[in-house]
């Protein structure tokens, strides 16, 4: 049995606390197709920023500053993470597709 978009029940979106002060206004995340569902994620730089602050971390530990700038990262990717996944499920479950 296929799922309505009538049907579909769809969480509302959680908000955020805030943005890192370091992540870029333009340029921070890029829009990829795969199988045809649009999917948003990261840029390079982002993914090297927060590989930075991992690395620091493991190595020589982080500041505060870096902690929470981390922590927002971190909530970036689970807020993407679950735009992407509401996104794949609706498109999956419209009539017509698959």
């Amino acid at each position: 049995m296929r799922t309505t978009m009538s049907t579909l029940a769809v969480r509302p979106l959680p908000r955020l606390r805030a943005l890192p002060p370091t992540l870029p206004l333009e340029g921070a995340v890029r829009l990829e197709l795969v199988e045809g569902i649009p999917v948003l994620r990261a840029t390079g730089s982002i993914q090297g920023r927060v590989e930075e602050l991992l690395f620091k971390g493991k190595t020589v530990g982080l500041t505060a500053e870096e902690g929470e700038e981390l922590d927002q990262y971190e909530e970036i990717d689970d807020y993407l993470s679950f735009v992407n996944r509401v996104t794949r499920n609706l498109l999956q479950s419209s009539p017509g597709e698959g």
